[in-house]
């Protein structure tokens, strides 16, 4: 007798746990679940068709404070997002402490024990901030093995920093970043 295989109940399952996949490593997963394999012929496809010229397109913020170089600059992102979707961005004037400390931030959260996780687990797109595992875990055709924590910030909007994870907290770092 075969069993027939129900990608959704697996799916459901897997997202009404709210850890993850660092949950499933915390847990001792021995063999990847089915929701996150993909079939050999994508693979094969995917990798005939991979170009090594490929560069992300780097945007450099330095002069974005001089009217004759944020024209150029807004361009340049309106251009890198239309085309590719992301960016680098250089000479953002962000220091490196700051940057790191994101880092940081980031992996503590992840690290940190499921029951923390659980309170930013969330699917509502509306939230500030959000902790799933695969923003299109129910829509795409084979789920990808990551976790991903949201933190939404809009520039017109002031920031409450107790919306966001304490753990993720830089402290009283001054930043100040012109845009």
């Amino acid at each position: 007798m075969v069993l027939e295989y129900d990608r959704n109940k697996e799916l459901q399952a897997f997202d009404e746990t709210k850890a993850g996949v660092k949950g499933l490593l915390d847990n001792g997963v021995a063999k990847v679940p089915k929701i996150f394999v993909r079939p050999a012929e994508e693979l094969a496809k995917e990798l005939n068709s991979r170009r090594a010229d490929i560069q992300v397109p780097v945007i450099d913020l330095g002069g974005i404070e001089r009217l004759d170089c944020r024209k150029e600059i807004v361009n340049e992102i309106k251009t890198a997002a239309a085309k590719w979707g992301f960016f680098q961005v250089v000479e953002h004037g962000i220091p490196i402490r700051v940057l790191e400390g994101m880092i940081d931030g980031v992996r503590m959260f992840h690290e940190q024990d499921v029951e923390a996780k659980k309170e930013f687990y969330t699917r509502d797109n509306k939230k500030k901030v959000r902790f799933q595992s695969n923003f299109d875990l129910f829509n795409s055709r084979t789920a990808n093995w990551r976790d991903t924590l949201t933190m939404s910030v809009s520039a017109n909007k002031s920031l409450d920093s107790n919306h966001f994870p304490a753990i993720c907290s830089c402290g009283s770092l001054d930043v100040n970043v012109i845009f």
